[in-house]
């Protein structure tokens, strides 16, 4: 079963080595220039996700959340681009900040608190929700709340 099937089932994690299990076999499966997105609340996991996800992609370094700077770019076996869109107003806003002009193939965007820029989001997107479902189990799946189709 590919890692996208077990998303789509829904994968439960109860650790964090679990968790970035999960983001390395991800990370393994991503299509060039790839657009993820990542909903949840805070404390969800996004972050540790992301910073798994970067491991298994070969970045070195720290990854923290860019919550300030918008987004982040690390070089890795591609690149790397963490955003975090929680301070955006909308769609324009990335307009704005020129994001397009930073991608350079191959990619992975990483997109935390996507629903600001909901309409900007190709549909390729690969879309996952983590949820808390008590204090040490998180559920990874396919966000199904989004308007788009999974890439396979």
């Amino acid at each position: 079963m590919s890692i996208f099937d077990q998303l789509d089932q829904g994968i439960t994690t109860r650790s964090i080595s679990e968790t970035n299990a999960v983001a390395t076999a991800l990370a393994q499966a991503l299509p060039i220039d790839s657009i993820l997105t990542l909903r949840g609340d805070l404390g969800a996991g996004k972050t540790t996700f992301v910073k798994a996800l970067a491991l298994a992609l070969g970045v070195k370094g720290p990854i923290k959340s860019p919550t300030y700077n918008i987004f982040s770019i690390h070089q890795g076996t591609i690149q790397l681009v963490h955003m975090d869109a929680y301070r955006l107003s909308g769609p324009n806003a990335i307009e704005e900040l020129m994001l397009e002009e930073f991608l350079q193939s191959p990619y992975c965007l990483v997109i935390e608190w996507p629903e600001r820029i909901i309409d900007w989001l190709p549909s390729a997107t690969i879309a996952l929700s983590l949820s808390i479902q008590d204090e040490h189990t998180r559920l990874i799946q396919t966000d199904l709340t989004t308007n788009f189709q999974q890439s396979e």
